[in-house]
């Protein structure tokens, strides 16, 4: 793949963006982890919040990332932006205006698939490139548009069937866009993203709803 940056330009600007935005990388961990324990939690009540979190994430990587760091080396950025904000879109969409997006208990198989997801976007990611020779500041951290799309799918193999499949569109352009460029820049971590390809295909096409019990309140009525 031609880029119309070098490696180390790339990098570089995650170097000056970590140091930019430093704390944020800590609050954007501690947030993941909070939605996660919710979505297990208190499922039934974690759609709208989680929803939030998601949007927030991808509204960040669209602007703060792609705009304002990104753009300085890379002319493409702004067509990322985009893909970004219509992940942004859907969730609030989805999941906060039209609550289709939503959580049930249990721990079946796709939902402890996902819990394993999401422990390799939060911790095994960063671990596996400090292994290969990235370390911070100059390492894609948690809130960078990869990490967060493996995130994203962590998520949503844990969210309820059906599960509405725009949701799915731009995570998985983003992972196949990052895949490609993960063998042209180094970031052999990135490869993961192609595994969240066929997660999200997987997903699609498994996407009907079980028969489940009714949805009962959660704790005991007054």
């Amino acid at each position: 793949m031609k880029l119309p940056f070098t490696q180390e330009q790339f990098f570089e600007l995650f170097a000056e963006y970590n140091e930019a935005v430093w704390p944020l990388q800590l609050v954007f961990n501690v947030a993941a982890i909070a939605m996660v324990v919710i979505l297990i939690w208190t499922p039934r009540r974690a759609g709208k919040l989680v929803s939030f979190g998601l949007a927030f994430l991808w509204f960040w990587v669209a602007v703060v990332y792609h705009l304002a760091f990104f753009w300085r080396i890379n002319p493409a950025a702004p067509f990322f932006v985009l893909i970004s904000l219509a992940a942004a879109e859907a969730f609030l969409w989805f999941g906060f205006f039209r609550p289709s997006l939503c959580f049930r208990s249990g721990m079946d198989a796709r939902k402890i698939a996902g819990v394993f997801v999401v422990l390799f976007a939060l911790a095994g990611y960063p671990i596996f490139g400090a292994l290969l020779g990235h370390h911070y500041p100059a390492a894609p951290t948690f809130g960078l548009p990869c990490p967060t799309t493996i995130f994203t799918f962590g998520v949503l193999l844990m969210a309820a069937r059906p599960l509405p499949w725009l949701v799915l569109v731009a995570p998985m352009v983003w992972a196949a866009i990052g895949a490609a460029a993960a063998f042209s820049l180094g970031v052999t971590q990135d490869i993961g993203l192609l595994v969240m390809m066929v997660l999200g295909g997987y997903m699609l096409l498994s996407n009907q709803s079980p028969i489940e019990p009714p949805l009962k309140a959660d704790g005991p009525r007054p």
